[in-house]
């Protein structure tokens, strides 16, 4: 009897070792298991240069969305985001690819604007700034054409 006993605490020890594995994964991964919350809006750029699926939204600094899918349209980069749902986004709203650090992760960061208007769910960001282009930039001042 006793034999079986240990089994059985073995056991549950070893489940509730795999259940707190599997939710340190999930939130270490920053994925989202119930379905993903907030609306989804687009912006198309001429060139998105390094940003990634999963980079995160921002309005002053604060994380408010993330980017759910770049994909190519009519030979634009289209960034689908997806908002939380307490931020609304006014129509003059401007998203611009920008880099954390001198050589770091790009993210998108929004600056709000001072229309009434409201982007809808599905809607799209008019305004766009894409990243600035490093190389290009020191190309340009080294062969004098700054």
């Amino acid at each position: 009897m006793k034999r079986v006993e240990l089994e059985v605490v073995v056991g549950l020890f070893l489940l509730v070792g795999i259940l707190a594995l599997a939710w340190l994964s999930i939130r270490l991964g920053r994925m989202q298991v119930l379905g993903l919350a907030g609306y989804v809006v687009y912006a198309d750029f001429p060139t998105v240069g390094g940003l990634k699926q999963g980079a995160s939204v921002e309005i002053a600094g604060v994380k408010v969305g993330q980017v759910e899918a770049i994909s190519l349209v009519e030979y634009r980069a289209r960034v689908t985001l997806r908002i939380d749902g307490s931020v609304k986004l006014q129509e003059d709203t401007i998203a611009s690819v920008k880099t954390k650090g001198l050589i770091g992760e790009k993210y998108m960061r929004l600056s709000p604007g001072g229309s009434d208007e409201i982007i809808p769910p599905a809607g799209k960001i008019r305004e766009t700034e894409p990243p600035i282009d490093i190389e290009e930039m020191i190309g340009s001042f080294i062969f004098g054409k700054f």
